[in-house]
């Protein structure tokens, strides 16, 4: 009898050993004569516990972890190949783990399950359903279930995803003198650069089809026949997983020129980013896709009128376009039935920072951030107190304990000054300084900056010499009112959210920390405020 043991292959099991484990596995099962199949998989998302092994028994899989490749022979000789207790890494039933269990996966239903480049696992596990049921319907309908899941942009904006499909679908394709006229694109932002953020990523290494499959629904949607996903260069592993995905989809039909023999089109390609954090911005985005140096386009027209060379373009996010196969499948009611409020559906939150247990977290929109962080997150890693938390990436608000009820719903966050952006959330204990993060977010704007609007390139570097004036206490007061004017400006004249968010984390900062900004500069640090 052959027993199936998963180790998982996406980035952050292999930066923890997860390919060490699995090496080790091989030898030690080779050794001792056993029967075993082993499975590549994705992570569950539970980081805390990688490398995760799981074992498939009459009981469901029996979760280990975090693995080293030492713990490798005393598994083995302690009968892992049973799922036993007894070892300090056991942790029983993998979907009973309360981490886990505990959540509401739509997108990340297949995460860890399934092996990420086997098609016939995809299917086996509900894959392209929801293609299916797109195909049997015209485009209007298609986008129709789209805005009745109330499926909002996952990459921060939060822009309605049905009314932009609509204005991609109803907009005019023709350009005269264009090579591409009549033609629409479907543009996947996959430039995930927020700190803290990771989600993306997991979608891409562990259950790539359902993207695929997203973006292919979305060509039916709006006439496309061409679709790019913009992957970060950062994500080497990733890029490596979506090209075999790809090429195995193309394989048996479900891309191409006549997807599932419907004679419908469509293509889909991989391009590489530049390194660049304005490129997740969407028009630096489509300018770095056309070859171009990656800057933000005036806008309008808008994208979903003219964007991917000339033409009407759809550009949503990983967890936007992921989240498609689900409502075609079961239904755009059946998604909006999760949430609360305008916010639909659910989101993958990601604890990062500071954090005990971090990893993804998928729930409808609703639970407050206290609840995520204490329920989820287990405190901070260090056993301090946190102090600041910091959601929606770094042109987010730090956000002090008395906000820490706030339901994470897109308009409650948006209330108190703050933002849900990608779900990205960083955890700081009582350590941190807080004149370290202003000046840390204006740095960032000025290293980041595409350079094309005066606000952003000027105001930033300005920023971080005032806040460097402020640190060494010189002229004070009169430097905190320039920055405040600094902020504004960068505010209400850039181009674009790069500029025009930045002062986001550098007002919160100084509204509720204040203390931090008139530290005496011969003290020491915020890290000996107080001792362990």
């Amino acid at each position: 009898m052959v027993t199936r043991i998963y180790v998982p292959r996406d980035t952050t099991a292999l930066s923890l050993g997860a390919d060490e484990v699995a090496a080790k596995l091989e030898q030690g099962c080779a050794e001792r004569n056993l029967g075993v199949e082993l499975v590549r998989n994705g992570s569950r998302g539970l980081f805390w516990l990688e490398p995760l092994l799981e074992v498939e028994t009459d009981q469901g899989r029996i979760a280990y972890g975090p693995v080293a490749p030492e713990d490798i022979p005393a598994l083995l000789d302690e009968g892992l190949l049973n799922g036993r207790p007894g070892h300090p890494l056991y942790r029983g039933p993998t979907e009973e783990i309360p981490y886990l269990k505990k959540q509401q996966r739509l997108t990340f239903a297949r995460a860890g399950i399934t092996d990420p480049v086997s098609l016939d696992d995809y299917i086996r596990h509900g894959g392209y359903v929801g293609l299916r049921k797109a195909l049997a319907k015209i485009a209007q309908e298609i986008v129709d279930e789209v805005k009745t899941s109330g499926l909002r942009g996952r990459g921060g904006a939060a822009f309605p995803a049905g009314i932009k499909w609509q204005t991609v679908l109803d907009a005019d394709a023709r350009t005269p003198n264009s090579p591409y006229s009549k033609r629409k694109f479907i543009v996947c932002n996959a430039d995930e650069g927020d700190s803290g953020t990771f989600a993306d990523r997991l979608v891409m290494e562990a259950d790539p089809f359902m993207l695929i499959e997203g973006m292919t629904i979305a060509g039916l949607a709006v006439g496309a026949d061409t679709g790019f996903i913009y992957l970060r260069s950062e994500y080497p592993v990733a890029h490596q997983i979506l090209n075999e995905a790809i090429a195995r989809a193309e394989e048996v039909g479900y891309l191409g020129d006549n997807v599932l023999n419907s004679g419908k089109a469509f293509h889909l390609e991989v391009r590489l980013g530049a390194g660049a954090y304005i490129c997740g911005e969407e028009t630096s985005l489509l300018d770095s896709l056309e070859g171009k140096r990656g800057q933000v386009r005036v806008k309008p027209p808008l994208p979903a009128l003219k964007g991917a060379f000339g033409q009407p373009t759809v550009v949503n996010n990983v967890l936007t376009l992921a989240a498609v196969p689900f409502i075609l499948a079961e239904g755009g009611q059946a998604y909006a039935d999760y949430g609360m409020g305008r916010s639909r559906g659910t989101l993958p939150f990601q604890l990062t920072g500071n954090i005990e247990r971090g990893g993804v977290v998928e729930l409808a929109f609703g639970i407050t951030l206290r609840e995520l962080l204490e329920d989820f997150g287990g405190g901070t890693a260090s056993g301090r107190p946190m102090r600041a938390v910091q959601v929606g990436g770094p042109l987010g608000a730090y956000m002090p304990e008395s906000q820490w009820d706030t339901p994470l719903d897109y308009e409650a966050f948006s209330e108190v000054g703050a933002v849900v952006g990608h779900g990205g959330i960083v955890v700081f204990d009582d350590t941190v300084d807080m004149l370290d993060q202003a000046r840390f977010a204006m740095e960032f704007c000025a290293i980041e900056s595409c350079g094309k609007c005066t606000p952003c390139r000027i105001g930033s570097t300005r920023g971080v010499e005032v806040i460097d004036r402020i640190r060494a206490n010189e002229q004070r007061d009169d430097n905190l009112i320039l920055l405040r004017d600094l902020c504004d400006t960068l505010e209400d004249g850039s181009l674009c959210a790069m500029g025009g968010m930045t002062p986001n984390p550098v007002r919160s900062a100084l509204q509720y920390f204040p203390d931090d900004f008139y530290r005496d500069p011969t003290t020491a640090s915020n890290t000996t405020r107080e001792e362990a």
